[in-house]
């Protein structure tokens, strides 16, 4: 991924992002370079020597079979929200439009992980996310009757990712190069419109803004 330096993320905010988002796309490609692609829910867990990545696709998904035991190189991008701005909101003459996004992009090699490490990758994952459902009390596998759930689980494979520190890259495109007048009419622009992706970007601006000026 192309990072401009005016929206180059640092790698705290960029595992912030990935935490929260917790969803991306996996790409691998096949031994003739053909790319292949499954979107899937993961986990991220920072190490001194960069990330470990764990997810699981369908065991009836070709995917993972391209990794093997050797493992593969593989790309995870993960896209934040994201949004269009009309120059007409920056209240300067001479301005063309533009889309705002954030994304990290994570390159590491892909490994299969063994059976074994099924059952508490599972418990990992949804750990993560019924987190997000509180006060609901959590979800726990113990509720799916064990020889079904036995049965799920043959039905999966689980893949590690393990990226190095320089294969994070990360950017948040915000304007940053432009000055508050601009950044305040978009801010408004931004949240006067209806769709969620706007808000959240109007959101980061806000507090960037406040950063910037404090």
């Amino acid at each position: 991924m192309y990072v401009h330096p005016a929206f180059r993320t640092a790698t705290a905010d960029a595992l912030a992002m990935l935490g929260a988002r917790g969803f991306g796309l996996l790409v691998i490609a096949d031994h003739a370079g053909v790319p292949h692609a499954v979107h899937i829910p993961f986990l991220a867990e920072q190490r001194d020597d960069g990330l470990r990545i764990e997810l699981h696709v369908a065991r009836a998904n070709p995917i993972h079979g391209l990794v093997g035991e050797e493992g593969r190189p593989a790309l995870l991008a993960v896209q934040g929200p994201d949004s269009y701005l009309s120059p007409d909101w920056y209240g300067v003459p001479n301005q063309v439009p533009t889309w705002t996004y954030t994304a990290v992009h994570l390159a590491g090699m892909a490994r299969p992980l063994p059976a074994e490490a099924i059952p508490g990758h599972l418990e990992r994952l949804s750990a993560a996310f019924e987190t997000r459902l509180a006060p609901k009390a959590p979800w726990r596998m113990a509720k799916v009757e064990p020889n079904g759930l036995a049965s799920m689980m043959r039905a999966i494979v689980g893949i590690e990712v393990l990226v190095p520190a320089e294969g994070i890259q990360a950017q948040r495109k915000l304007i940053q190069h432009k000055g508050e007048t601009e950044h305040r009419g978009a801010i408004a622009g931004l949240s006067a419109q209806s769709d969620a992706g706007a808000h959240a970007i109007a959101a980061l601006m806000t507090k960037d803004l406040a950063e910037k000026t404090a």
